[in-house]
């Protein structure tokens, strides 16, 4: 492909392309490529490759498989689409409404080969497996002719983006401020590109038949889902009946092998799949550099098996890895008949045949390691309130969970191409094994695939006391009332960005649905009149939002605002003053019937029905990966929401934020603009309560604080 060759010459890290402008009266095709620093030095040389491959398709007939192909693909997706957000939908009508006519504003944009024939328009809705007829298919293949055609070196324009340009440019886009520069292609440039080397010279071809579309007889259902009944018609008893959980299939035994949950789907009426493998180990996480060594690996991964999973992902298959504290975790998705297959040739490549998911040389791994650097560096150039909410989760979860931007960045430094080679040979060298097999299978064939993946694996066991440690949420400082509050001031790592932030964390510890669902009550509650009040009175930012967030079993009422008008201690202290009124003004004047509505709109969210099969598997991996198995959360909730009163609303308030207050200001002070100011890097903090402003360099203590009453708690 056009991207391997590019890979291989180390000029680009990533390509795609798309039709952009589509106008009445023109299109724009658009190929873009993600160059590396060694590709930003031959762009011509990029170009001319691309250029290649377009001649190709001009002197080269397109084979017939490909159109057969995308129109299979087309008519999958259109056959088992699933619900969406309606008003996306809508929009999407409304553009189509203009573009086709009616029998076609829902096909038109979603199918292929609109056209049986030049004079008629497909009028069935139902599936197609292939063209009607050939002339059907010559359609289509004239009208992509007749677009590539136009795809030439005289019809192009360049746009090539790059830090190294900054301060050698000579004009400013007049809305957004954008440094740039314009200058016309030399003329033997552009004769080279129109002449650009055979495709097949440097090893350009067509892509081959795609295996992963599923066969018709692949996608039969083993279950037949019950008829499709209407939510609102659903009682109360029958929507408060928990989902039938995931079983157990395979138990080796705390020191065995695996221990396998699997549900086959009677529910959603799609040939579609989930498995999840999680191999926990304690290892692979255990410092920054592994951390960093983790991150490479899924890297390298992922870029090397893209030629085979850019077929699989056409075909509607899905890949993720991820190296997470607790161990490595694959999981495979989408349409189940070749989905055994595509896992189990992805778990050898990334388990067996190592040499082909590395990097090649000291060449390759440098551009990975670039690439990566490149992504970890781009934290700085996030919103400050982003970095407000960093700062602040990053207060309440364990150093060993979660190691800072910094750790990472300077650990990957220290990264080398022997070294990851030592981190991948013992990557899959031990642990315990856990799954899950949800979808259209039974059970016979999810055991056959944990079977298939655990000879691929071929990992040792461990003991149960070898097992990771789960994360548990660091407690917060308690202040009581009349003392200052835990408060972070940082400055803003990006120097041209002259915004402030504010964000204010209540953390509350308590592990009940009840404690869960009155902390989601208080944020209904307060979320109008903060928002009424500092955005839309005091005008203080663009962006003032609040809600809840949960780390572990705790649970944290977040308030944040971003400003380029005021400073960050000014916004602090208009939403103190906000939440130091939420008893009076807030709690105190409300009705049954503001309860009741509150409570309605957190129940209607819980128990309304899921629309995909992938939301079902989360929410069954969530209960299983966190070892607490509560299938049936969400009607535990609603209970607990039915039996909430007013009097337990302002009992909790009272102890979440006066008796019990377990609070963190964080706050994002810009290096310039009117408002800018430079905190101190660190207090010198060395544990316990803080009475003094924190800075950036104290967060490793109060993160050690933190673990420390942890222990306390514990014991």
């Amino acid at each position: 492909s056009l991207l391997s060759y590019l890979k291989g010459k180390g000029w680009a890290n990533s390509l795609g392309s798309l039709d952009n402008a589509n106008l009445s009266d023109f299109i724009t095709f658009e190929v873009t490529v993600e160059l590396t620093n060694k590709g930003l030095g031959v762009i011509d040389d990029v170009c001319e490759a691309i250029f290649s491959y377009i001649r190709m398709m001009q002197k080269s007939p397109i084979p017939d498989y490909v159109f057969d192909e995308n129109l299979q693909l087309d008519e999958l997706e259109w056959r088992y689409t699933t619900k969406g957000p309606s008003g996306s939908y809508a929009q999407s009508l409304a553009t189509a409404m203009d573009a086709f006519p009616p029998s076609l504003y829902i096909a038109g944009p979603r199918r292929l080969a609109l056209k049986e024939t030049e004079e008629t328009l497909i009028s069935s809705d139902d599936p197609r497996t292939s063209f009607k007829t050939k002339g059907q298919r010559d359609i289509l293949k004239e009208a992509c002719t007749d677009l590539i055609s136009k795809l030439t070196v005289d019809n192009s324009f360049l746009t090539v983006f790059s830090k190294t340009f900054e301060g050698k440019t000579s004009k400013v886009e007049k809305w957004y401020g954008t440094n740039f520069n314009v200058r016309p292609i030399p003329m033997s440039t552009l004769m080279r590109w129109q002449n650009a080397v055979p495709a097949g010279s440097i090893g350009l071809a067509y892509p081959r038949k795609n295996v992963f579309i599923p066969s018709e007889s692949g996608l039969r259902m083993k279950k037949k889902p019950p008829k499709e009944s209407d939510p609102k018609a659903l009682t109360f008893e029958e929507k408060m009946k928990p989902i039938p959980p995931p079983t157990v299939i395979r138990d080796d035994g705390d020191e065995g092998r695996w221990t396998v949950y699997f549900k086959q789907d009677e529910m959603f009426g799609k040939p579609k799949a989930f498995l999840i493998f999680q191999l926990l180990t304690g290892e692979l996480y255990s410092s920054p550099l592994m951390a960093s060594l983790g991150m490479l690996y899924s890297q390298c991964a992922a870029d090397k098996l893209n030629e085979y999973i850019y077929d699989a992902g056409l075909a509607g298959l899905t890949y993720d890895l991820q190296v997470l504290p607790r161990g490595v975790r694959l999981t495979f998705g989408g349409y189940n008949d070749k989905l055994k297959t595509f896992a189990s040739y992805v778990s050898s490549k990334l388990a067996k045949d190592l040499d082909d998911v590395l990097p090649k040389d000291e060449e390759e791994f440098e551009r990975y390691k670039d690439n990566l650097l490149r992504a970890l560096s781009a934290f700085k150039v996030k919103q400050p309130y982003g970095h407000a909410i960093y700062y602040s989760g990053l207060t309440q979860q364990p150093r060993n969970f979660q190691y800072t931007n910094e750790q990472l960045v300077a650990s990957l430094t220290e990264t080398s191409l022997p070294k990851l080679v030592d981190y991948v040979r013992t990557l899959w060298a031990s642990g315990k094994g856990e799954a899950l097999i949800q979808g259209n299978y039974d059970k016979a064939e999810a055991l056959d695939i944990v079977n298939t993946i655990d000879k691929t694996l071929a990992f040792k066991p461990i003991t149960a006391d070898q097992y990771p440690a789960r994360m548990k949420a660091l407690p917060l400082p308690v202040t009581k009332p009349g003392e200052k509050p835990t408060r972070l001031s940082i400055s803003e790592p990006n120097p041209s960005n002259n915004n402030a932030a504010s964000h204010i964390t209540l953390q509350c510890l308590g592990t009940s649905e009840r404690d869960h669902v009155l902390i989601e009550i208080i944020s209904a509650i307060i979320e109008e009149p903060f928002y009424d009040d500092l955005r839309t009175k005091q005008q203080l930012g663009y962006i003032v939002s609040s809600g809840v967030k949960g780390i572990d079993q705790a649970r944290t009422l977040s308030i944040i605002v971003q400003s380029n008008v005021a400073p960050a201690e000014k916004l602090t202290s208009s939403m103190v003053k906000l939440l130091d009124g939420v008893s009076d003004k807030l709690l105190a004047p409300l009705t049954a019937v503001d309860i009741e509505l509150f409570v309605k709109g957190l129940v209607d969210s819980r128990l309304e029905p899921d629309k995909q099969l992938a939301a079902e598997v989360t929410r069954n991996w969530s209960a299983i990966s966190n070892g607490r198995f509560q299938y049936d959360r969400l009607q535990a909730e609603v209970a607990a929401l039915l039996a909430i009163t007013k009097e337990d609303i302002v009992g909790y308030w009272d102890q979440l934020y006066v008796k019990e207050r377990r609070m963190l200001i964080s706050e994002i002070v810009p290096r310039t603009g009117p408002t800018s100011k430079e905190p101190a890097l660190g207090s010198g903090y060395s544990g316990g309560k803080p009475t003094t402003v924190l800075g950036i360099e104290d967060i490793d203590q109060l993160r050690a604080n933190g673990e420390a009453s942890r222990l306390n708690m514990l014991s």
